[in-house]
């Protein structure tokens, strides 16, 4: 088992592990209904109880299945977070948000190449898959910079923060 992620710098970021410390501006940033509903699992309302809740699972993770990350922004601590999920079968799914203050700066672009990169190098994970709420195109931009490719399967997928499914356009990524 792998014990620590190693931190990945970028230009303006650094993913590291997320650490008690992050649940407050985490907690602040993902209690905005825009960030949440374009996730599958965080609720709405999302407080400090479910950050801490998150940053205790991550923290009992097996890190040689799953890879996960807090952004920071020089300056501004923790924006958002990213990370990398094992499905049974099939090749890890990679899911991010970044708080509102910071979105159309391309953080979100560059906190996703340089996780691939990792991915691709230090994890050993060339293939990757994704998918974004068919309702949010800007997603769909930052995956197919980071060099996604569409597959056509548009699926039904539950968000908490909606109570709802929403239609979900699928990715892949081989490096």
């Amino acid at each position: 088992m792998i014990d620590q992620l190693e931190a990945i710098t970028t230009e303006r970021l650094r993913l590291r592990e997320p650490k008690a410390d992050d649940a407050g501006p985490l907690a602040a940033l993902a209690n905005d209904f825009d960030v949440v509903r374009m996730t599958a699992s965080m609720p709405f309302p999302y407080t400090r109880a479910h950050a801490n809740e998150f940053i205790g699972r991550m923290a009992a993770r097996d890190r040689g299945r799953e890879a996960v990350f807090a952004i920071d922004h020089a300056g501004d601590g923790p924006i958002g977070v990213l990370g990398f999920h094992p499905k049974d079968g099939e090749p890890p799914e990679l899911g991010y948000w970044i708080g509102r203050p910071f979105w159309g700066r391309g953080l979100a672009t560059e906190a996703v190449k340089g996780a691939l990169a990792w991915a691709d190098g230090a994890w050993a994970r060339r293939w990757v898959v994704a998918g974004h709420f068919a309702d949010n195109p800007a997603s769909g931009r930052v995956l197919g910079k980071a060099g996604f490719l569409y597959t056509g399967v548009v699926k039904p997928l539950f968000s908490k923060a909606r109570g709802a499914d929403v239609p979900s356009r699928m990715m892949v990524r081989l490096a």
